[in-house]
């Protein structure tokens, strides 16, 4: 079984790494974000009550997610394991996802604030399309429009410097202790998430797979 939980702050790659995982792994990628929207999508019932907290403007509370989580994790693909990203963001959280499941390793992205900020203060998107692109890491063949509709890309506001080191503040108070709470479990291995996407991917398999 191979049950993950990556761990990481805005920026650190996480949803990259989490992708390959899942391929290299052949275990499904289970994003509460994209869980929140397939289930409303589905119109089943958890899913109808998320869409009313989500409409108004509501976090939606932790039990329903646990909910379409258990649904989830139940379906015969998660039967080998799962890759988490995004769920648990807080300690409550992690102790409850312990009554619906076993889970096996806990990765942890680690890199320096200052990389983070030029990762994320770079990236542009397009308003079309959603094409994301970085300034320096992969730039548009134009500069400043979209490669498919030649859209003008633009910063979304939560990648502004300021917005992103108030980003990685809140992560500190509220998601950094998971780390303690995994490490104390035994089930942390740390990441050096620098480095080309392939770089990092070998080290994430090598986590996974050690002793």
């Amino acid at each position: 079984m191979a049950r993950l939980v990556l761990l990481g702050p805005p920026g650190v790659g996480k949803g990259t790494q989490a992708a390959r995982l899942s391929r290299a792994l052949g275990i499904p990628h289970l994003s509460t974000g994209d869980l929140l929207r397939s289930a409303v999508a589905a119109r089943t019932p958890l899913g109808l009550e998320a869409e009313g907290h989500m409409n108004a403007g509501r976090l939606v509370p932790d039990p329903l997610v646990l909910a379409i989580l258990r649904e989830r994790i139940a379906r015969p693909d998660c039967r080998a394991g799962f890759v988490l990203d995004g769920f648990p963001r807080n300690v409550a959280q992690a102790d409850e996802l312990t009554r619906i499941t076993p889970i096996d390793r806990v990765l942890e992205f680690d890199l320096p604030a200052e990389v983070l900020v030029a990762r994320l203060s770079g990236r542009r998107v397009c308003p079309r399309c959603q094409s994301v692109y970085h300034l320096t890491d992969q730039p548009p063949r134009e500069a400043g429009r979209c490669d498919r509709d030649a859209a003008e890309l633009v910063q979304r506001p939560d990648d502004l410097p300021a917005a992103v080191l108030t980003r990685l503040r809140v992560f500190g108070e509220q998601t950094a202790p998971l780390i303690d709470f995994y490490r104390n479990r035994g089930l942390l291995r740390s990441v050096d998430a620098g480095g080309t996407p392939d770089e990092v991917a070998g080290r994430v398999l090598a986590a996974v797979r050690a002793p």
